[in-house]
């Protein structure tokens, strides 16, 4: 048996791996890669003799996924310090409220801190709006823009939207981005804060919500690479999938591979192309998956560099220097406050740049990008001093977005596949853009290959 796995990120290498355990040693896996490097957005780089992540840094510890297969593999999971996020609401850095489902509060005392005082009224007089109805799927902005007004979408939902999608609430779906919230009203909540309520805890869990490895994220793809012993074929971006009577046949570049399986772990525009002709109806659900696009800044500052005492900052788009020009930055990650393991030698701190639709500084060369990043960090902390090294790292069209409907696109695309033997997909653009998501498509992917491949 031959099997294809197209991509070789997060997604590819599970895939990899779970194909490899339930084929067996006879079986040749293939991961067709078309950049120079394994890991997709699983990425580490060599700053200031630091090996660390400019891509994803850590994944959430409250799925089961990523902690599961950390452990099956053998690898050390870290969490983080106590140290508490912050966010620059209003011209001014305050605490990250508790009592709130993504920014969404269960009570207007969630969100106090970082309203002002009309704004307050307004989240206090949501319960009291005509009762809500849900029915197809809706833009989330629209919908808290209505309820409880701009500020709260300003201020708090779209930086901690922006933070994992790269994309702001008003161009995002409410049932793909927060389903629990959708699930309550659709259960009979007759308000947004009466939904979010009832999802929020009343006591805050002891576990720890996020969790990485000491090595990088990146650790983890190599290790899935080494047991799934796959061919890795790097600098080999597959351009055509056709079917054969018996199988599929793939070209790469100016060659003819043939195989019994493919699975596709890449993006939405490139799973949209090759599908194209083969799979029309998902090709076209794919196809309207938007990207935005990011760029991580990574700073090694001189040891004994004071931070701020708290694990980053988020920052609106809406907010302002004191020159009244808009922030570069739309988070930091104050990164050896954050992670224990980080908190010896130079002092490292993650800008990240980049929102759906807004660009701003990615436009930019690396070194202007550099610039206007630390005088943003200036603006916030105060730290004017030279870094001792740094590193940037641009993804392009690196971050799928969850519009409205994305969960019926996702399933045309889903039905359509599966109506075609021997093709299996996996990836951020279908159920989660997170690390535990993307193990769980692949997972399935691969259950999907196999059951073809053995009956």
């Amino acid at each position: 048996m031959h099997v294809a796995v197209v991509g070789g990120g997060v997604s590819g290498a599970v895939a990899a791996y779970r194909l490899r355990a339930a084929l067996g040693d006879g079986a040749t896996i293939t991961i067709f890669e078309a950049t120079d490097l394994l890991g997709g957005k699983l990425r580490a780089a060599e700053v200031g003799g630091v090996r660390y992540d400019v891509g994803a840094e850590a994944f959430l510890a409250r799925r089961p996924e990523g902690v599961a297969l950390a452990a099956e593999l053998g690898l050390e999971l870290v969490h983080p310090t106590g140290a508490k996020s912050t966010v620059r609401a209003g011209g001014r850095l305050t605490r990250l409220p508790g009592g709130t489902l993504m920014g969404i509060p269960g009570s207007p005392d969630a969100v106090a801190d970082v309203l002002s005082p009309g704004a307050r009224a307004r989240v206090a007089a949501e319960p009291d709006l005509p009762p809500l109805t849900l029915n197809d799927d809706i833009a989330l902005g629209a919908l808290l823009r209505e309820r409880f007004g701009d500020e709260l979408v300003d201020r708090l939902v779209d930086p901690l939207l922006g933070g994992v999608y790269a994309g702001g609430a008003d161009g995002l779906g409410l049932r793909a981005t927060v389903p629990a919230l959708a699930a309550a009203l659709d259960r009979g909540a007759t308000s947004l804060t009466a939904a979010a309520a009832g999802l929020i805890p009343d006591k805050p869990s002891s576990a720890p919500v996020f969790g990485t490895l000491p090595g990088g994220l990146g650790t983890l793809v190599e290790r899935l690479v080494e047991l799934a012993k796959p061919d890795v074929r790097t600098g080999a971006p597959v351009t055509g999938l056709q079917r054969r009577e018996e199988g599929w046949r793939l070209g790469v570049g100016a060659e003819v591979v043939d195989v019994d399986a493919v699975l596709l772990a890449v993006p939405a525009p490139a799973a949209r192309r090759l599908l194209d002709g083969v799979v029309p109806a998902a090709s076209a659900a794919l196809g309207e998956i938007d990207l935005a696009s990011m760029a991580v800044v990574a700073m090694a500052l001189p040891p004994g560099t004071e931070l701020p005492d708290a694990s980053g900052v988020l920052i609106g788009a809406r907010e302002r220097r004191a020159s009244g020009q808009p922030f570069a930055a739309k988070a930091f990650t104050f990164s050896s406050r954050k992670w224990s393991h980080l908190d010896a030698g130079p002092v490292l701190v993650r800008g990240s740049v980049g929102r759906f639709r807004e660009p701003g500084a990615l436009h930019r060369d690396d070194d202007e990008l550099v610039r206007l990043v630390r005088a943003d960090l200036a603006e916030l902390t105060g730290i004017t001093v030279e870094p001792v090294d740094v590193a940037v790292q641009r993804w392009g069209g690196g971050l799928p977005q969850y519009g409205p409907g994305h969960l019926d696109l996702v399933d045309r695309a889903e039905r359509a596949v599966a109506d075609v033997p021997g093709l299996a997909l996996a990836g951020a653009a279908l159920h989660g853009v997170g690390v535990p998501a993307c193990i769980a498509t692949a997972t399935a992917a691969a259950a999907r290959v196999t059951s073809h491949l053995v009956p």
